[in-house]
């Protein structure tokens, strides 16, 4: 089950040499293990931009994973190569199912926002005033929760918060 690194990433390897015997050493259920070790795998392939592998290693991960907490990350994971991929309709599903799971995510709100925003944009260019406008005041109620769960991050969604006159709007 163990995925061979294909690159020599000193730190992807620490990581799994680190994770394995952490794993060895918790009391915890066998497939709490096999989860996190279908969770590692996904990691290491998507770094690697191998989303098929990862996909596939995250949604073993969620058969087995019973932690909330745990299955909101293998779940934002999925989102991001999904998001990556372009494919934005079922990347917002599955970062609407982690927040579910997990509300204090603010990376899946900002991901979230940054949908909306270019969904925006896109429908701006079209324009398709009505369509842009609530796709930015979706993203700006994302963004505000993301910030406040994170005040030191998402810098450029908090200048086009106070730039759009948006930071208390949404």
């Amino acid at each position: 089950m163990p995925r061979l690194q294909k690159n020599d990433n000193f730190i992807d390897k620490t990581f799994s040499i680190l994770a394995d015997i952490v794993l060895k050493i918790l009391p915890t259920t066998k497939e709490a293990k096999q989860a996190f070790y279908y969770y590692r795998d996904g990691m290491s392939a998507q770094s690697e931009g191998e989303y098929a592998e990862a996909l596939e290693n995250y949604y073993e991960a969620l058969q087995l994973e019973e932690d909330p907490s745990d299955r909101s990350y293998i779940l934002y994971n999925i989102g991001l190569i999904y998001g990556s991929n372009g494919e934005h309709i079922k990347a917002l599903e599955y970062y609407h199912q982690a927040l579910e799971l997990n509300s204090n995510l603010p990376q899946a709100l900002n991901n979230i926002a940054v949908i909306y925003h270019y969904q925006g944009l896109k429908a701006s260019s079209q324009k398709n005033i009505n369509i842009s406008k609530a796709m930015f005041k979706k993203a700006a109620k994302y963004w505000i929760k993301a910030i406040a769960l994170a005040p030191n991050n998402y810098i450029e969604a908090q200048n086009w918060l106070k730039t759009t006159g948006r930071e208390y709007n949404a």
